[in-house]
């Protein structure tokens, strides 16, 4: 199951992207466990980078990987916030990098890695691919 929820902001995402979601997870041929997005604004996250993570910068997603075999279950916080000014610098529209974020959660539950340039091509090539998906 997707859930979504929201912290100190109205509800704002399309419940519509949750068939999508669980179309990609499909296509990556894993199943459904149960995964939550959290949606924030960017002092939520960087709390939580800092927390958790021991970063200290804003960032547009952290994900919580709880995957077990091939059942995808996890939790993902998303900045709004950092979407639309990372939006607003790569002159994209507002939905497809949302979109593109939340694609990019469930890659990363699916086993999908970006720290290398090799792993953050692939990775990009995945989003691209799934936005298309969703586009058509």
């Amino acid at each position: 199951m997707i859930q979504f929820f929201y912290e100190n902001l109205p509800e704002s995402v399309s419940s519509d992207y949750k068939k999508w979601l669980e179309d990609i997870i499909l296509s990556e041929e894993k199943k459904l466990g149960e995964i939550n997005y959290i949606f924030c604004d960017d002092e939520y996250l960087l709390k939580i980078n800092q927390d958790y993570l021991q970063h200290d910068y804003y960032t547009d997603i952290i994900t919580f990987d709880y995957v077990k075999g091939k059942t995808i279950s996890g939790e993902i916080f998303v900045s709004l916030q950092r979407i639309s000014d990372n939006a607003s610098t790569l002159s994209k529209k507002y939905e497809e990098e949302l979109r593109r974020v939340l694609a990019h959660g469930i890659l990363h539950l699916s086993g999908y890695k970006d720290k290398s340039e090799e792993e953050e091509k692939e990775m990009r090539r995945k989003e691209d691919f799934y936005l298309n998906k969703f586009e058509n």
